[in-house]
């Protein structure tokens, strides 16, 4: 399963669930594209697309792309570490077009 975190996501979830192959959006070099565009771009390579902005699921039409998403609560360091054990199980348990908050 592939992974993309948003460019909103701490690195902490990178690096601290090497059990998972993710990359970020600034890794693939798409830092700064729109979402409707980043979007397909993502739903193109990968399985699941890790983010924390709220307005995604109101903005984009996430049904018509074949990717998971997984939304977190914030993007502030000290709340993603509390939840990485839940993030890590998540991508194991969420199923394409699937829109999951954590």
């Amino acid at each position: 399963m592939k992974i993309i975190i948003d460019e909103c996501v701490p690195a902490i979830v990178k690096r601290r669930l090497p059990q998972h192959n993710i990359v970020s959006v600034q890794n693939m070099n798409w830092a700064g594209i729109k979402n409707g565009q980043l979007l397909k771009l993502v739903a193109a390579d990968f399985d699941v697309f890790i983010t924390s902005d709220k307005s995604l699921r109101h903005q984009q039409n996430l049904a018509s792309l074949d990717l998971a998403v997984i939304l977190l609560p914030s993007n502030q360091v000290p709340t993603v570490e509390a939840l990485l054990p839940k993030i890590g199980e998540a991508p194991t348990n969420i199923q394409p077009k699937e829109f999951l908050e954590i």
